[in-house]
């Protein structure tokens, strides 16, 4: 008969999958956030200058925003007209179309931690 040792490093592994988990949050707003600035009007670039990446540890959440007066009513009111390659939506349409991206850096930073 064979005897196996095996050493439970149960609470090191999630700690390493959390470590992971929050770098790839920060990778992936700062990646919507970048996307969302190809979309968002620009007229002096002040509202794009406002622009915030930021993410909850705690919480394991991240969010993107935007703070200027007007960032709502840009954002909201389809009927604006903006430059060429600018528009409203420019981070409701980034998140949406972004989210598989950010899934993919967040597993790829879980996946390095645990290497």
């Amino acid at each position: 008969m064979t005897l196996t040792r095996m050493t439970w490093k149960g609470r090191e592994v999630k700690e390493k999958e959390r470590h992971g988990a929050v770098r790839g949050l920060y990778l992936g707003t700062e990646h919507v956030l970048e996307v969302a600035n190809r979309l968002v009007p620009i007229e002096k670039g002040t509202l794009m200058l406002s622009g915030v990446a930021s993410v909850d540890e705690n919480a394991l959440r991240g969010a993107d925003s935007f703070d200027t007066p007007y960032a709502v009513t840009q954002h909201e009111d389809m009927t604006m007209q903006h430059d060429a390659g600018r528009q409203a939506k420019y981070l409701e349409q980034p998140i949406n179309s972004e989210q598989h991206a950010v899934e993919a850096l967040i597993a790829r930073e879980i996946k390095a931690e645990l290497g």
